[in-house]
């Protein structure tokens, strides 16, 4: 059985974000373990600060594990530090750059067998987009291919600032039957270890199945 999963619409590590409390519990330790691959290009180590301000203030702590490039990725301690962790955060930031560094990678390996040993994981905006698959592209809303830890499901974070007409464009380019989530800031999709799923935090979870809402009971 899995370990719980979040999925966060953005605007991570915020006051609103009561959800991360409950997660940290979860896990049985106080201590973080933060890949900031998505902002390798935008000043990671202010995710960094934000996430380590964030957490300080109910008990945790972050340690951040750089791993901002490919070679990061297939370096085995790197992957060590990942399989030990008993809660494992995906910062905002560029999805595309997250795939291009860890698909098929140790540290991938090693993130997927901690989630399956039980292991919370955490992705927020572009850390949740690229867990799935397929993934909604977010150079035009279109579907490309995700890492697939969660398959038949696709995310549109940030669902309440996203422009109408693009989320349109996604909702209707979904191929039948996909359900296709969107996840407002400071909001969380959050699967619990026997497979069922729900919402917490701030704002709301939306699910379209070919174009109508549907409940979070479609979601695999």
């Amino acid at each position: 059985m899995s370990g719980v999963l979040a999925l966060v619409g953005g605007s991570e590590w915020r006051e609103k974000c009561s959800f991360d409390r409950a997660l940290l519990e979860t896990s049985g330790g106080s201590d973080v373990l933060l890949l900031p691959t998505a902002r390798a290009y935008e000043h990671p180590d202010r995710a960094v600060e934000r996430a380590t301000q964030w957490f300080s203030t109910f008990g945790g702590s972050v340690r951040a594990l750089d791993v901002l490039r490919r070679h990061d990725a297939e370096d085995e301690s790197n992957a060590a530090a990942v399989r030990s962790a008993p809660f494992i955060y995906l910062s905002g930031g560029s999805p595309m750059h997250v795939r291009s560094v860890l698909k098929d990678s140790p540290v991938w390996n090693a993130l997927v067998e901690a989630w399956d040993g039980g292991a919370v994981l955490a992705g927020a905006g572009a850390g949740a987009m690229v867990l799935c698959d397929p993934m909604v592209d977010p150079r035009g809303g279109a579907f490309t291919v995700g890492l697939g830890l969660v398959e038949q499901v696709a995310l549109i974070p940030h669902h309440e600032e996203w422009d109408e007409d693009q989320a349109r464009r996604t909702i209707e380019l979904a191929p039948q039957g996909l359900p296709v989530v969107g996840i407002d800031t400071q909001t969380a999709l959050i699967r619990d270890p026997d497979g069922t799923w729900r919402s917490d935090g701030a704002g709301r979870v939306v699910v379209f199945v070919d174009g109508k809402e549907a409940d979070l009971g479609v979601l695999p």
